[in-house]
């Protein structure tokens, strides 16, 4: 069975956790991160990075993500399936289900460090 990553709350309301995200982000490179090693979600407006990546076509987005060299942005629901050591998902919006569902993508593909920016709803019992 794999090893969880270490998780990271960082609170946040919807509207700020695209800012606490890239606070993150850029705490992870002050310590020595690199930046290919980093993949930041999203749980509902694509991050503003991503918009301007994917202004130049959808080939050249998923080329960087690929070549795996940069901080890497992405919807939750839309994201590649590839592993990244460090995760930092930012919980801008959605329901329970679109959070939840996020959360599972964000722990498959964390491999060391997990950090969630924003407001989580605890876990479904079923």
């Amino acid at each position: 069975m794999p090893t969880l990553p270490e998780l990271q709350l960082l609170p946040a309301l919807p509207e700020a956790a695209l800012d606490r995200a890239d606070e993150a982000v850029d705490l992870l490179l002050d310590t020595g991160r690199a930046p290919g090693q980093i993949l930041v979600l999203t749980t509902a407006e694509p991050h503003p990075w991503q918009q301007h990546e994917q202004s130049f076509g959808a080939e050249r987005y998923w080329a960087q993500f690929e070549a795996g060299d940069d901080v890497f942005y992405a919807a939750a629901a839309d994201c590649r399936p590839a592993r990244r050591e460090v995760v930092v998902l930012a919980v801008n919006g959605g329901d329970t289900g679109v959070v939840q569902d996020a959360l599972a993508v964000a722990l498959a593909r964390a491999g060391s460090l997990l950090i969630v920016c924003g407001e989580t709803p605890l876990p479904v019992q079923r």
